[in-house]
C-alpha cells in the first residue's frame, strides 16, 4: 500500500516536472544578460524593459485585455441565462441534449472553431479586427461559463426558490435575491475561466483577426517565426504569471464558495427539528 503510494506521488511530480520544466527553463532565460538561450552570462531585467518600451506590444496588450474583459462579462452573462434555461427545463433528455451541444464547442478543435468563424464573417461580410475577435471569444467561453454554473444550481434545493414565492416574492426577486446569490460562486470562476481563455487564446484568434489589430498570442507567434529573442521569453513571463494569478483567483472563490454552502448546510442541519 505504501508502495504505491509513493509511486503515484513519483508519477505526480514526474508529470509537473515535464509541464512546467520548459515554462521555467523560458522564465530562467527572461534574466539572461546574452542573447540566446544557449549559455546563462548574467542577470539583468533588459528584457522587460524593452517589453515595457516597446509602444506597439503595449497597444497589443492593451487590445489582448480589452477583448477579454468584454467577451468574459458578456460570455458569463450569456451563460448564466443559458445554464438557467437549461436547469429549468423538466425532461432530463432535453437537458442532455443541449448539454451536449453545449459541450461540442468545448471538445472541439480550435483549428476548425477558428475557420468556421472565419468562413462566416466572409460570409456576413464582417471586416476581420475587434469586432470578429470580440465574438469569436465570446462563442466559444459561453460553453465554459455554462459547464461552471449548472453544477451550483443543481446544488440549490428547489425548496428554496419554493420558499421564496410563498414568502411573496416576485420571480425577479427570486432570481435576484436568491438564486444569483447561491451561484455567485460559479458564476465568478466562469468569468475568470473565460478570462483566461480569452487571454490564451491562440488558435481562433489567428483565424479571425485582420490587419491592424492583434492580440498577444499572435503578436508571439509572429514575432517567434522571425527569430527567436530573449524579449519574448519575457513577454511569456508576464502572461504566464499573469494567467496564474487568475486561476489561483478562481481557486480561491470556488473553494470560499464550498466552505459557504457547507457552512449553510451546518446551520440548516441545526434548525432541524428531530422527529419524536
Amino acid at each position: 500500500m505504501r508502495t504505491g503510494f509513493k509511486a503515484s506521488n513519483i508519477y505526480l511530480w514526474l508529470v509537473f516536472v515535464i509541464l512546467y520544466a520548459p515554462i521555467l527553463y523560458l522564465a530562467y532565460y527572461s534574466f539572461n544578460s546574452g542573447e540566446t538561450m544557449h549559455g546563462f552570462d548574467g542577470f539583468t531585467w533588459h528584457w522587460y524593459r524593452e517589453v515595457f518600451a516597446d509602444t506597439r506590444l503595449l497597444i497589443i496588450l492593451l487590445n489582448t485585455i480589452v477583448i477579454a474583459l468584454f467577451s468574459s462579462a458578456i460570455s458569463t452573462i450569456l451563460g448564466v441565462i443559458g445554464a438557467i434555461a437549461i436547469h429549468r427545463l423538466r425532461k432530463l433528455q432535453n437537458q442532455n441534449a443541449l448539454l451536449s451541444l453545449n459541450n461540442v464547442l468545448i471538445v472541439s478543435p480550435d483549428v476548425i472553431i477558428g475557420a468556421s468563424f472565419l468562413i462566416l464573417f466572409t460570409m456576413l461580410g464582417i471586416k476581420l479586427g475587434f469586432a470578429s475577435v470580440l465574438i469569436s471569444h465570446i462563442a466559444f467561453s459561453v460553453p465554459i461559463v455554462v459547464i461552471m454554473v449548472l453544477p451550483k444550481l443543481k446544488e440549490m434545493s428547489p425548496t428554496l426558490l419554493d420558499a421564496a414565492r410563498d414568502l411573496g416574492a416576485t420571480e425577479w426577486d427570486v432570481l435576484a435575491k436568491v438564486m444569483l446569490p447561491f451561484i455567485k460562486s460559479g458564476i465568478f470562476a466562469g468569468f475568470f475561466m473565460a478570462l483566461t481563455y480569452s487571454l490564451d487564446d491562440f488558435a481562433v484568434t489567428f483565424f479571425v483577426t485582420g490587419n491592424g489589430f492583434t492580440t498577444l498570442s499572435v503578436e508571439i507567434y509572429s514575432r517567434a517565426r522571425q527569430g527567436v529573442s530573449l524579449s519574448i521569453n519575457a513577454l511569456s513571463t508576464l502572461i504566464f504569471l499573469f494567467t496564474l494569478i487568475l486561476v489561483v483567483g478562481y481557486y480561491m472563490i470556488s473553494r470560499r464558495g464550498q466552505q459557504a454552502n457547507a457552512g449553510r448546510k451546518g446551520r440548516a442541519a441545526d434548525w432541524k427539528v428531530p422527529n419524536e
